[in-house]
């Protein structure tokens, strides 16, 4: 595999998408949670959504249990969960393992792309996000605790780029 486009994904509506259907965006794919202190952080993803996704943003959601267990609900009430709370509409796929033997291969990807902290590849918790390019590369990684409005000046600089 050699770039994010030559994996698939399921969708909360249990629907398979090919990621090179984002080809030419700039994706910012977050491992995220219903129950966890990070979780407000699913509003300022939305607003990154809604203000750059005219020049070529996708933020895409993969809700995952294997953080303090924090994502326990079904594909619908995990849909349900997120537009009541914080109205989003940006792409959401399944729920998803980031970590160990089961990892979603994206992620396993992912990870062996963009180190976390001191080489590790592991991801530490919920709301672990990568920023990656027009081309298909991971451009950086992004700790649970960036704020999705820290990423601004990394999100426009990947929008402005062109090859």
């Amino acid at each position: 595999m050699t770039s994010v486009y030559d994996f698939t994904a399921q969708r909360l509506d249990g629907e398979s998408v090919s990621l090179a259907t984002f080809r030419d965006q700039v994706l910012l794919i977050v491992n995220t949670a219903s129950e966890c202190g990070l979780t407000p952080q699913y509003a300022g993803l939305q607003q990154l959504w809604d203000t750059y996704q005219d020049r070529g943003l996708v933020v895409v959601g993969f809700p995952s249990h294997q953080f303090g267990a924090q994502e326990p609900g079904t594909s619908d009430q995990i849909a349900a969960f997120c537009e009541r709370n914080y109205g989003v509409t940006f792409p959401m796929m399944s729920k998803v393992n980031v970590n160990g033997d089961g990892a979603h291969p994206l992620w396993a990807w992912l990870r062996s792309e963009a180190p976390g902290l001191l080489g590790s590849t592991a991801i530490k918790w919920n709301f672990t996000k990568f920023l990656v390019n027009r081309q298909g590369a991971v451009v950086n990684r992004y700790a649970p605790t960036d704020t999705p409005e820290s990423l601004v000046s990394d999100l426009e600089a990947a929008l402005a780029a062109t090859g």
